[in-house]
């Protein structure tokens, strides 16, 4: 997938939210399944050893289902994923607060060099470019939705918006007329868009 295609399809949908903020179970678990692996990589950053990532992680989004009514997608240039890793950094902090007087542990203080500098930038931790975040968020996203196409659509979108090949190559390859391979691209890219939202 191009650059310009992940840039595209940036940020959380607002009906994602939406559904979240009225206690849709099933959005629940998608925003879990979704921004899981971001919260995780972010926490990686910071070198934490195993039970206190998933410490953290369960913080995280214990914290996001009390406050989630609070955010408020767009405003003055808010993303869910920004304000998410507000939440995961204020929850970092903690951590390391209520840790203060344990002996450093596995990465020791590096470790503590790299949350310092990962809880002290407000532009989200230099550790992760904005580009990277991104990343995470539409491989996960496409990871998911691909079970909800049949298996030759998936593969035109891949074929075309992945692998960079033609629609008429594609075409010849799956049996389908170039239009239907230009279809299903525009269909998977179009439930991305609809997934992560259009507007980071």
């Amino acid at each position: 997938m191009s650059e310009r295609q992940v840039e595209s399809i940036g940020s959380t949908s607002a009906s994602l939210i939406e559904r979240v903020r009225r206690n849709d179970q099933a959005a629940w678990r998608r925003m879990v399944r979704l921004y899981g692996p971001l919260v995780y990589y972010w926490c990686r950053q910071c070198e934490l050893q195993a039970a206190d990532l998933s410490d953290i992680f369960q913080e995280v989004f214990r914290s996001v289902s009390v406050s989630i009514g609070d955010f408020r997608h767009g405003g003055s240039g808010q993303t869910f994923r920004g304000w998410l890793r507000t939440v995961t950094r204020n929850k970092l902090n903690d951590h390391f607060r209520q840790n203060r007087r344990v002996p450093l542990a596995a990465g020791g203080s590096t470790a503590n060099l790299r949350w310092q500098q990962f809880v002290g930038d407000e532009s989200g931790g230099q550790f992760i470019p904005m580009d990277d975040e991104r990343r995470i968020l539409v491989h996960r996203a496409i990871a998911l939705l691909k079970t909800d196409f049949e298996e030759r659509t998936w593969k035109a979108f891949w074929r075309t918006a992945v692998d960079g090949l033609p629609s008429a190559q594609v075409a010849d390859e799956l049996g389908m007329t170039p239009a239907a391979v230009r279809k299903s691209k525009s269909r998977v890219l179009q439930r991305l868009r609809e997934e992560l939202g259009e507007d980071a």
